[in-house]
């Protein structure tokens, strides 16, 4: 791994989590998670296994750390795994259309939707979480806000981090 990466990754990380810190909670303390869409840009400049993981667990553990849902840290980690190994996969898969903007922010939109689905399956089925909503309140009220919101933070801070990245000469996998 590069150290030029390794600090790029990690400012986007800590602006995910100062967003996610500042970010008031919606529905039983849930809040949008910022630092998921800075996973998906991490993973869209770095998408390698190593870069992936790395993301993957800073995001998570910090996700984790930071949640006012009960019983968050253990589904946060787990969440923020797969759902950046699906996504990694998924820009294999569409390796020629995921350098498309708008195929990007479709990616980060879904991503998020997996996000929501496997925290709050194994916060709810898995750890029992007692917060007093359904799956389907929290879906509607938490995960399909985050999803527009992601959208939109991704539409504002990709093309900063994109222009960043060109003038400064970081050794990304994938040609912005």
């Amino acid at each position: 791994m590069n150290t030029k990466n390794l600090v790029l990754m990690a400012l986007l990380v800590g602006v995910g989590a100062t967003l996610y810190v500042v970010t008031p909670g919606m529905v039983n303390g849930m809040k949008p998670d910022f630092m998921l869409t800075m996973m998906f840009i991490g993973i869209l400049l770095f998408p390698t296994i190593k870069e992936t993981f790395l993301l993957s667990l800073a995001t998570g553990v910090l996700s984790g750390l930071f949640t006012t849902f009960p019983a968050g840290l253990v589904p946060n980690i787990i969440d923020k795994a797969v759902t950046g190994f699906v996504f990694l996969a998924a820009l294999m898969v569409l390796k020629k259309l995921a350098s498309n903007f708008a195929v990007s922010a479709v990616l980060v939109g879904l991503g998020t939707v997996l996000s929501g689905i496997v925290f709050l399956a194994v916060a709810l089925f898995v750890f029992n979480a007692n917060v007093g909503a359904t799956f389907a309140v929290l879906f509607v009220g938490v995960v399909l806000p985050a999803v527009v919101f992601n959208v939109i933070a991704f539409a504002l801070i990709y093309p900063i981090v994109a222009k960043l990245v060109k003038r400064s000469k970081f050794q990304t996998a994938i040609s912005i």
